[in-house]
């Protein structure tokens, strides 16, 4: 097994363990359905105790790093990371980042209109039917006007899942997930407030008419006129809450 067991500080030991074998797994030292020894062995390699081995095993199950059987060829073994698993865990950084206001919206907008205009190109060429009939769903579902601003806002976020599930690329789609689970939902619950869902809506049908006629280009210049009139929309809902440039509520 190739781990190195050396030069382990006796100062969070649980976390420098769990990033001893991290290193492993994601530089390829360790293998995909790799049984890990026990953790009485691993204690004895790492010179720790058992319940430091126990809860940094615990850091690498959440991370979707490893995973557990029981029975007698039961263990620890390494698993494939999830992608949506670890888009998550990204997500969720982002979520704290953005809402302890460490971004500018400014910064927010700009991060969106230069990744989902790439989405509208990619988007043009290798949508499916299916991925047409999910941003279609989501327009019919925004036009209703008993839906709620938190039900539209969701909504939201699932049109521009779907737009980019149409790029059928998965490192992007990866990369995508921070924006749409974190960015969008931050920036939509200013906006919504002051009621701007008509455009937002009608904005959402020319992009997907764009894309169903395989026109990227038409369909990231409509993207960014869509990212770009909601920057207004912000700075007057900002100026209403009280003025500032951030995100915090």
């Amino acid at each position: 097994m190739s781990l190195n067991y050396d030069e382990i500080v006796r100062t969070g030991l649980a976390r420098q363990v769990a990033e001893t074998i991290r290193s492993a797994i994601l530089e390829g030292r360790l293998k995909v359905d790799q049984r890990l020894p026990n953790e009485e062995e691993l204690a004895r390699r790492f010179g720790v105790s058992r319940p430091t081995v126990r809860e940094a095993l615990k850091r690498l199950a959440a991370q979707n790093l490893i995973r557990s059987r029981r029975g007698p060829a039961g263990g620890n073994f390494v698993t494939r990371p999830d992608p949506e698993g670890v888009g998550q865990a990204i997500a969720g950084a982002a979520t704290l980042l953005v809402g302890l206001g460490a971004f500018e919206v400014d910064e927010i907008i700009a991060a969106r209109m230069e990744t989902e205009a790439a989405c509208c190109r990619m988007a043009a060429v290798n949508r499916a039917e299916k991925d047409l009939e999910a941003m279609a769903a989501e327009i019919a579902l925004q036009r209703r006007e008993d839906l709620s601003d938190e039900d539209f806002c969701a909504s939201d976020v699932r049109f521009h899942r779907a737009l980019v599930d149409a790029t059928a690329n998965g490192p992007l789609r990866l990369m995508m997930y921070t924006v749409i689970e974190s960015f969008i939902p931050v920036t939509n619950m200013l906006i919504y407030r002051h009621r701007v869902r008509r455009s937002a809506v009608d904005a959402h049908e020319r992009i997907m008419r764009a894309i169903e006629a395989r026109d990227g280009e038409g369909a990231a210049v409509l993207m960014r006129e869509h990212l770009e009139g909601m920057r207004g929309v912000l700075a007057e809902a900002l100026e209403r809450r009280g003025g500032g440039t951030g995100t915090q509520a």
